[in-house]
């Protein structure tokens, strides 16, 4: 199993112009010492370059490519996205944010699609501000208010990427429990739950709710997310989630274990529009509107 504490490192802009330069060079003929020895550098950089392991700066995208004989167009093209893998991001604003999530944040914007179980909380790309505090409050009680501010913010900021262009699709089943849980208080949950029901209404948002007389199911090891992407050019990989820290398996065998396993949770689950309908029901029964005085 391969498997990491922290987000894989290289971006998908970064591994697919890799990707590209050792196609080229593989294409003119050119073998990765040659190479090193025109730029004047080390093999290992040419191939961490290659494999998306280090930014390539545009110089040396552009003298690979001279070297290459890439015609101009394609060259420019290439030095640009060289440019635009060395920018940064708006997730770089949270580097003071030490639990991944910024990192976690750059891989999830590029995704093609989100499956999530979760169990115990809402997941973070649902959350309201109001919701998340109380959550963070409770599982981190030794942050300042400031350092729970930072981390709120940056759950709202990453909800962006269901409103963006090529927006992800994100399949998710909840856990009824989580949603009989009352957190922050029931205004907090009614607005909290009003808001899930509300993002179902996007096309590439699909809910389901996971009923408690299901009994045992294949999630009983515990929450995940499977990100997965469009582009061969960056791997898939699994979150499992936890109070400290989260764990990220990229091995093949792992990640088809985990789509397996959310599969049949789909299926003993509730389809999308009985699980909004089972929302709605435990909201007018537990967290309902609050009566106007006459």
């Amino acid at each position: 199993m391969t498997a990491r504490t922290g987000p894989p490192s290289p971006t998908l802009r970064g591994r697919r112009l890799g990707a590209e330069l050792r196609r080229l060079r593989e294409a003119a003929g050119r073998s990765i010492q040659e190479v090193a020895n025109a730029l004047e550098c080390s093999d290992s950089k040419i191939s961490r370059i290659e494999t998306g392991q280090v930014s390539a700066t545009p110089r040396d995208v552009r003298d690979m490519l001279s070297l290459y004989r890439v015609g101009r167009e394609q060259r420019d093209a290439l030095i640009q996205v060289a440019r635009e893998v060395r920018q940064r991001g708006w997730w770089s604003n949270y580097a003071d944010v030490p639990d991944g999530m910024p990192a976690f944040a750059s891989l999830e914007v590029a995704a093609g699609s989100i499956l999530t179980y979760m169990a115990l909380v809402l997941p973070a790309l649902f959350q309201t501000r109001a919701y998340a505090e109380a959550v963070l409050r409770a599982i981190l009680p030794d942050l300042l208010p400031e350092e729970i501010e930072r981390r709120v913010q940056l759950r709202m900021d990453r909800q962006s990427i269901l409103e963006q262009r090529n927006a992800p699709k994100v399949s998710v089943v909840l856990d009824e429990a989580l949603l009989r849980r009352p957190v922050g208080s029931t205004e907090i949950m009614r607005i909290q739950l009003d808001k899930l029901v509300g993002a179902t209404s996007s096309p590439t948002v699909t809910l389901q709710v996971l009923r408690t007389d299901v009994g045992e199911h294949a999630g009983l090891d515990g929450p995940f997310t499977i990100v997965r992407y469009s582009e061969p050019a960056e791997p898939d990989f699994v979150v499992l989630d936890s109070v400290m820290r989260e764990l990220y398996l990229e091995d093949a065998d792992e990640l088809d274990r985990y789509i397996r396993v959310f599969d049949r949770l789909r299926a003993v689950s509730l389809a999308p529009d009985d699980s909004v309908d089972f929302i709605r029901d435990l909201m007018a029964e537990f967290y309902p509107e609050p009566r106007a005085r006459a």
